[in-house]
């Protein structure tokens, strides 16, 4: 027998439905942004087109990261489809989120709003004053939840300083579409009249996108009119570069001037339409619609020049699908976005695991693509695939760019070498048995980032058995970057949900699960099962909020309040009862509950939690801030790595291993003196089997020396929090020399050694002379000597390098920081 215990604090009190964890803390009110001001004084004035404009690809339509496109221009940022995962890509790639104005949703499906509510959440943290969303009308209800602003298809064109937006709605015929399973069916036929009141989601319904940059008026030629004698450079000048822009002619010395003579033609603006038609429902509607109509004749300034197809590949091999994309003229470029897309999105996370992988390759397994076995549809015109930061520029000029950068395995395992990081490590072998098997999808907190995604374990109890501890955004993701094509196996195997609490980092993602697992069971020919949810009874408003506006999902799911599963506790209701017992001999489990939480409980030292998880074989406690940060951790509700492990030795647990970790540590945490040979960490994609445990302390070494400079950085940050604390002046009226001895010795040597740094400058005089820096701070600096020129070197702590032949141009002493300029 074996248990696995999990373990996570939880706030005191009643918990916002989607609260994040930053969100507890009250934050002074922000200052408006100064791109908001810059917008209202743009606003006041004439509109002029934006210079730069693109189209570029976030999710390409894969499996694992939806079809989500990104518009970018000087003035305004939009957003099309904000599907799971789309956060985390944003991050990534240094795309501003802060910077969003605008969010265009196709329909009400997982595929389209499975990240919103977080990117809302990020949104409002990062304060934006509004980001707008537009399409089906049900987003009004369906959104209410987070209050952001809504603008239904029913409304008028929606205009601003880059372009002017139509919202087509696409109406198919069939408005009540049943599901695969008649005991889904059923449900919907057994709610009362009242209950089918409530219920505005409607499948029958897409809306698409047809967006026109504003014109932009041609570019003055100030060197010609300089050779023609107008007074370029003068204030005189600007009535006629005013008046030669409108259209006018002008009269200068008695000589008229043409527009044309002095200006490049104007730009009317290029048009692109986003369309969505995920079934071949909507064919019909599509090709007879007469807005769309007006944008496939061709010569004409209203032709599209770009069409974005987020399009199954079924409904593409449709001769009418064929013959309404043949209509456009020859010069409009169509891009296509479905599962007939084999490059991956998460580049970091690729490379951070090929790295893993070769430490360690049954802990850390490569990543894998979710391939299709749908065959490629045959198009009789040119097209694009879609793939990953794609871009179709629309101003200055109408081009494609591809930015796709993807490290394969020989190229990181290149770069380690180059690196001189070289790791011996003795594989121990162990008799242990497959089964359980626990793969860790997401390792970090607050929300998803490119190196750690959010909360999410999966379980693999037996090769017929699965449970998942927790599945924030982008949970779904993992597992098809994880399993590759088995990812089917996997969800069908699927029984069980547990969610710890109600912040948005660990529940968002279950309704994509359940929905994909609908589907898979019956493409295997399985009995479809509804999933075990045991969360908190809050969640309810959430999943009749989802269900009622966006898609069923309640008949999908047995849910079971986990204060129920507590020892002691009463049911009320019978079939709670029955679903609990049917739980544990499904899975063969023991659960144990305490405070309302399953599987976690909320206080550091309850005993009745300690009791709980008596010996257990596995711990798996969040550690998500570092020692010397209790204050912050308590307030926050949350361990440092002392206090997880403290937990740990009180409960007697055979090993732990520390999870959720703050996205501050992206890459590997700080290590307290407190790690021992029953300690472990881990990573996103990591994947341990209990004859594992004696191997994962191991590990420590290689990985620190992978993530040297890391945790140089991160202990620097620490060493300069200290600094900071120990120079504030004491609140309680105690002298300010009551530090500790080492913390002053410290200080002292740091105060001689920039004294001595600061005598040393000063004796430079003239150029070319040697010199000697003493930097305390491990930063790259390109050594430029004889025959070093172009590498590069790491200083390390307190060490002396010699640079010759340089002139010194700024020190920076508080920041430690030289900045060289070589000759």
């Amino acid at each position: 027998s074996w248990k696995i215990f999990a373990r996570e604090p939880l706030l005191r009190g009643a918990v916002g439905l989607m609260e994040t964890p930053s969100s507890r803390k009250s934050r002074p009110v922000r200052d408006t942004l100064r791109r908001v001001k810059m917008k209202e004084n743009r606003r006041q004035g004439e509109l002029h087109g934006p210079t730069t404009v693109y189209v570029q690809v976030l999710g390409a339509g894969s499996r694992d990261n939806g079809a989500s496109l990104y518009v970018f221009s000087e003035y305004n940022r939009y957003l099309f489809n904000c599907g799971e995962g789309t956060q985390r890509l944003m991050q990534e790639h240094k795309i501003k989120i802060a910077r969003l104005d605008n969010i265009f949703l196709t329909r009400m499906s997982w595929e389209t709003v499975g990240g919103l509510s977080g990117m809302i959440l990020t949104l409002k943290d990062t304060g934006v004053p509004q980001c707008v969303l537009s399409g089906p009308p049900q987003l009004i209800l369906f959104i209410c939840i987070l209050s952001a602003a809504v603008r239904p298809y029913t409304e008028p064109q929606y205009k601003d300083e880059t372009m002017t937006v139509s919202q087509v709605p696409l109406f198919c015929e069939c408005h009540l579409i049943f599901t695969l399973f008649p005991t889904m069916n059923n449900y919907f036929f057994s709610l009362s009249t009242e209950a089918k009141g409530k219920i505005t989601r409607d499948s029958s319904l897409v809306v698409a996108y047809v967006c026109k940059l504003h014109s932009k008026k041609g570019n003055f030629l100030a060197l010609k009119a300089k050779e023609m004698g107008l007074p370029v450079g003068t204030a005189a000048i600007g009535p006629i570069i005013e008046a030669l822009k409108a259209g006018k002619t002008v009269t200068y010395d008695g000589k008229e001037i043409r527009p044309e003579e002095l200006c490049t033609p104007a730009d009317p603006g290029p048009v692109f339409i986003v369309v969505d038609c995920p079934s071949e429902d909507f064919i019909q509607p599509l090709c007879t619609n007469h807005i769309l109509q007006r944008y496939q004749t061709g010569g004409s300034e209203d032709s599209a020049a770009l069409v974005v197809h987020m399009t199954p590949e079924s409904v593409l091999d449709t001769d009418p699908y064929k013959s309404w994309m043949e209509r456009f003229p020859s010069s409009t470029e169509h891009l296509v976005m479905n599962e007939q897309t084999f490059t991956p999105h998460n580049t970091r996370s690729h490379k951070l695991q090929t790295q893993l992988n070769l430490i360690h390759p049954e802990i850390f397994p490569p990543l894998k693509l979710y391939k299709t076995k749908e065959p490629r549809a045959s198009l009789h015109i040119p097209n694009v695939r879609a793939e990953c930061l794609m871009k179709f520029q629309l101003r200055p000029k109408l081009e494609w760019q591809r930015l796709v950068q993807f490290n394969d395995r020989q190229r990181v395992t290149d770069e380690l070498l180059n690196d001189s990081f070289i790791v011996v490590l003795i594989y121990l072998k162990y008799t242990s048995e497959k089964f359980p098997e626990i793969v860790f999808l997401g390792t970090g907190s607050s929300l998803p980032m490119k190196i750690r995604n959010v909360s999410g374990t999966l379980v693999n109890i037996s090769s017929s058995q699965s449970l998942l501890l927790d599945c924030g955004e982008g949970t779904f993701g993992q597992m098809c970057r994880h399993y590759g094509d088995d990812v089917d196996e996997i969800l069908s195997r699927l029984s069980t949900i547990f969610v710890s609490h109600l912040h948005a980092d660990h529940h968002t993602v279950r309704d994509k699960i359940t929905c994909s697992q609908v589907v898979v069971l019956n493409s295997l020919g399985k009995a479809f099962s509804p999933v075990y949810l045991i969360a908190p009874a809050q969640i309810m408003t959430w999943l009749n909020q989802y269900h009622d506006h966006c898609q069923q999902i309640l008949s999908q799911i047995n849910m079971i309040p986990s204060k129920f599963l507590c020892d002691g506790a009463e049911i009320p209701k019978v079939k709670t009862k029955s679903f609990i017992q049917a739980l544990l001999k499904k899975n063969d489990l023991h659960v144990s509950c305490n405070l309302s939480v399953c599987v976690w409980w909320r206080e550091f030292d309850s005993s009745l939690g300690l009791l709980s998880g008596k010996n257990a074989t596995l711990l798996i406690h969040e550690a998500t801030l570092e020692d010397r940060m209790e204050e912050e951790a308590c307030e926050k509700r949350h361990s440092t790595t002392s206090q997880a492990i403290g937990i740990g030795m009180k409960m007697n647990a055979e090993f732990i291993v520390l999870n959720h970790f703050s996205q501050r540590y992206a890459k590997i945490p700080l290590f307290s003196d407190d790690f021992n040979s029953k300690v472990g960490i881990s990573f996103d994609h990591m994947r341990i089997r209990f004859g594992d445990f004696p191997m994962l302390p191991q590990l420590i070494r290689p990985l620190k020396a992978l993530f040297a400079e890391e945790i140089e950085e991160m202990e620097e940050r620490r060493e300069r929090r200290e600094m900071k604390k120990t120079a504030e002046p004491p609140s309680n009226g105690e002298s300010g020399m009551s530090r500790r001895p080492e913390e002053t010795n410290r200080v002292t040597k740091r105060k001689q050694d920039d004294l001595n740094q600061e005598a040393a400058i000063k004796r430079l005089k003239t150029d070319g002379q040697p010199i000697r820096v003493k930097v305390r701070s491990a930063q790259p600096i390109r050594r430029q000597a004889g025959e070093k020129l172009n590498q590069w070197a790491m200083i390390l702590k307190c060490i002396w390098v010699e640079v010759c032949s340089v002139r010194l141009e700024k020190v920076r002493l508080k920041q430690l920081e030289i900045n060289l300029s070589f000759k």
